[in-house]
């Protein structure tokens, strides 16, 4: 219940009651020797309620139940101290507990090399944390409570302190029962930890596997699909950040504009908007170039057709040149491919000057494939072939190919992993073969 607030008028009517001392908005301090009398009362068998009446209290201003508790108080203060103890204590405190507080010299001496030990070892932290920091990072550094407790815990053992540990918990603003309880955990938080330790080696195991280019969902993928454990994504990034596991990922490349068509190329209408998922195999097709650098600065070229639907490469030609039979010898290795082409598929590509010549939008008409462009340098209307050229430069060693046929050999090897053994989170965790054969299933 609690407690009664009285107002400025009650305030004033109980003041005039000389059984009361003292009276503030939440709190009455009463007459020692009323106290006194009042348990006596009590024990010879009279009321609390009575004996209040009896002295002049209005029941209705200070409360009904308060007669019987302050009665309660006063007698277990009687019991253990007698007259005396009601005589000299005004709260329920002890009379000495006032001169408890003052310390002497050796205790404050104490207080104050716990104070400089634990400020010590807190300022290492903080240093430790700008280290680890970025550059030019100003964020404040904040302990948590587990690192609180253990900062307390590392100052009284080092320093073999005694009788601080209330002192400690007030310096670091924490609670003393929270940090016994960190205490007592000790067993839960080293059996966690040795569980930690044993699903990050296989995090770092297949982190470093991919050559430090494994994101978290991926690995989750590999973990759920080779491993059999199902972990959620979010523990597998607190692991990794725990551990130091920071996946590399490309920075961004200002988008290279395609050279100008001439005259006679023409721009075709940008007929999906984006709309690069239609649920249909086959439906759309993305094509796309991107340069390949390896050995001695040397040059090639990759061009690729990539389901709008399934995510998957159905054709790819790697050329050292940008002649347009590279696109011509995608086309052909895009008709091999029995079934791809349907009465509706669209081949959407940018405005490169492949694409717009006369020559490819004659056998793309020859094929029954239905062109579209995307708008004048935006990246973004073919993002899903982008976004795959990105994925393979991060995650294939390419550069390191002393020659042309050991890169080929790079190349077809990774677009036969990815289309059948790189799981992908966007569909529904299968690999893009899977993907395909569950919908034509469906």
């Amino acid at each position: 219940m609690a407690k009664k607030h009285y107002s400025e008028n009650e305030i004033k009517q109980l003041k005039q009651n000389p059984n009361i001392v003292d009276v503030k908005k939440n709190q009455i301090t009463y007459l020692p020797e009323f106290k006194v009398r009042a348990v006596k009362d009590n024990l010879e068998g009279k009321a609390p309620t009575l004996i209040f009446l009896e002295n002049g209290f209005d029941l209705d201003i200070l409360g009904k139940d308060i007669p019987r508790k302050r009665l309660y108080t006063w007698r277990e203060i009687y019991d253990k101290s007698g007259e005396l103890g009601l005589l000299t204590n005004y709260r329920g405190r002890k009379e000495s507990s006032k001169n408890s507080k003052e310390l002497s010299i050796e205790e404050q001496l104490k207080k104050a090399e716990a104070k400089i030990k634990f400020l010590e070892m807190e300022n290492g932290i903080f240093k430790k944390a700008r280290r680890d920091g970025k550059d030019g990072d100003e964020k404040e550094t904040k302990l948590t409570p587990g690192e609180r407790y253990q900062l307390i815990h590392e100052t009284i053992q080092r320093n073999n302190l005694k009788r601080v540990c209330t002192y400690l918990c007030e310096l670091a603003g924490v609670c003393r029962s929270g940090y016994y309880a960190w205490l007592d955990a000790k067993e839960l938080r080293d059996s966690r930890e040795k569980e930690d330790e044993l699903y990050t080696e296989l995090i770092s195991y297949i982190f470093h596997q991919k050559n430090q280019k494994t994101g978290v969902l991926q690995i989750k993928m590999i973990m759920e699909n080779d491993y059999c454990i199902c972990m959620n994504h979010k523990k597998i990034r607190r692991l990794m950040r725990k551990y130091n596991l920071v996946t590399k990922v490309r920075r961004a490349n200002p988008y290279k504009k395609m050279i100008k068509a001439t005259q006679e190329h023409r721009t075709l209408p940008n007929l999906l908007n984006r709309q690069f998922d239609q649920e249909e195999p086959n439906k759309v097709l993305l094509t796309d170039i991107t340069y390949l650098y390896y050995e001695n600065g040397q040059k090639a070229y990759l061009s690729c057709v990539k389901d709008g639907c399934t995510k998957e490469i159905i054709a790819h030609y790697l050329s050292t040149n940008l002649e347009m039979s590279i696109v011509y010898k995608t086309l052909e290795h895009l008709a091999l491919n029995s079934g791809i082409i349907q009465p509706n598929t669209i081949l959407h590509s940018d405005q490169g000057v492949h694409y717009t010549n006369p020559e490819f939008q004659k056998k793309a008409k020859e094929l029954k494939l239905t062109q579209s462009m995307s708008r004048k340098g935006n990246c973004w209307d073919n993002a899903p072939m982008e976004s795959f050229f990105g994925h393979f430069k991060d995650e294939v060693e390419y550069k390191h190919c002393k020659n042309f046929n050991e890169l080929k050999q790079v190349v077809d090897s990774y677009i036969d992993e990815y289309n059948n053994r790189r799981y992908q989170w966007g569909l529904k965790k299968m690999t893009p073969v899977q993907y395909r054969n569950h919908l034509l299933a469906a």
